[in-house]
């Protein structure tokens, strides 16, 4: 791209995202200087913020909010998913304003800085979302500088080099180590409930590919008793740890990647009949154990408010969806069938076995943020090992 001519920096302008195309966006930066690179997706919840921002799923990853008013109640301690916030960075209609909510303890654009994650305000997100929609989701880099300084043409080389998703591991770099996990929901005034399992509950061992700390919170709440291994587990390590049931977590990157490990583990717990329930990437790698295919979609699901068709009864359940891949229905084995289908594109949603006790689905039914339409599949699965 020598001949290639960029548009000149704007009066005011300190931050950019240049497409892998070399389509450029300038706006005013925010949170961390520097620069990052990753895919561009756009996420379309109202509410929870920063609950997306830490979701380890967004690993690798920019997000363009389609919500205008980011960052109006602030952040605090109780609203985060993991440690620290995985996606690379966000894109925002408007300036974001002082906190205006009783729970805040520090701004967004103040947290983002200490986290070492950039902002990009000013920006017209519902266009950027039309031209992800039309042409898919792009490679891209965030950037900010207080100074307005930018090498465009250097970063669009480095948009055009990152290799993009496909293929990529990312549950490995995400996962966390083996722990006990007993917190239980939050409430207002009291905040999580602290050790909230009972020490006759059923054992679940978590597998974390890149799990929502609600998630966890879910089983413990539909009565489990929960211990956390990292998503290189073995079967020999989970089977030592005597499980009533296995739960796979949700996850960011290639399931087909992560599956290199993860279906061998699973395949031989399938083999013994050992109850599973999946969700989001943990769904995926069920299905792959089952010898389906999976495939990368044009822009993916990502929001508060997607519909999901419940087959079985045709109950429709409104969902939290954070995924760029999804099972290829066509190739599910006879064995395994489809219970649940998206209202938006027909994809596949859902999936139980007939001769197994597993089943999975695409969608986190945790809400957080989100709907509580499906907290049932928690209990379905904890109240099924009893």
């Amino acid at each position: 791209m020598a001949d290639a001519t960029y548009p000149d920096v704007p009066k005011g302008a300190t931050g950019v995202l240049v497409l892998a195309d070399g389509h450029v966006v300038f706006g005013r930066g925010f949170g961390a200087v520097g620069e990052a690179v990753g895919e561009l997706c756009f996420h379309t919840a109202m509410t929870g913020y920063q609950e997306i921002m830490t979701d380890p799923s967004f690993a690798g990853q920019i997000i363009n909010f389609t919500f205008p008013h980011i960052g109006n109640v602030g952040t605090n301690a109780d609203d985060v998913e993991a440690e620290n916030p995985y996606a690379l960075g966000c894109i925002v209609r408007e300036d974001v304003t002082a906190p205006s909510n009783f729970r805040n303890v520090e701004p967004f654009d103040q947290w983002l800085t200490e986290k070492g994650r950039i902002g990009l305000a000013g920006v017209d997100t519902r266009a950027l979302t039309r031209l992800i929609r039309d042409k898919g989701a792009p490679n891209a880099v965030i950037a900010h500088d207080p100074e307005g300084t930018f090498d465009l043409a250097a970063l669009h080389a480095k948009a055009k080099a990152w290799p993009g998703l496909e293929g990529m591991d990312l549950a490995i770099e995400v996962t966390g180590g083996q722990r006990p996990w007993s917190d239980g929901p939050w409430t207002r005034g009291e905040g999580y409930h602290l050790n909230a399992s009972a020490a006759d509950a059923p054992h679940v061992v978590a597998v974390d590919y890149g799990a929502k700390h609600n998630i966890f919170r879910n089983l413990v709440q539909a009565g489990a008793r929960v211990t956390v291994l990292p998503a290189t587990a073995t079967y020999e390590q989970i089977k030592a740890l005597k499980p009533a049931g296995v739960f796979l977590s949700n996850g960011p990157g290639d399931p087909a990647a992560t599956g290199d490990y993860a279906v061998p583990v699973i395949q031989k717990l399938l083999a013994e009949d050992v109850p599973i329930f999946g969700i989001c990437l943990g769904h995926q790698m069920l299905a792959l154990a089952a010898g389906a295919k999976t495939s990368k979609m044009h822009q993916g699901h990502r929001g508060a408010n997607h519909p999901v068709k419940r087959l079985e009864d045709g109950l429709v359940e409104i969902t939290s969806m954070n995924h760029g891949f999804a099972v290829d229905a066509a190739t599910l084995p006879a064995n395994v069938v489809e219970t649940h289908v998206s209202l938006f594109d027909g994809s596949n949603c859902g999936i139980a076995f007939t001769d197994k006790r597993a089943f999975g689905v695409q969608y986190h039914p945790e809400a957080s943020p989100g709907p509580q339409d499906s907290f049932y599949l928690f209990r379905k699965f904890v109240e099924g090992l009893a």
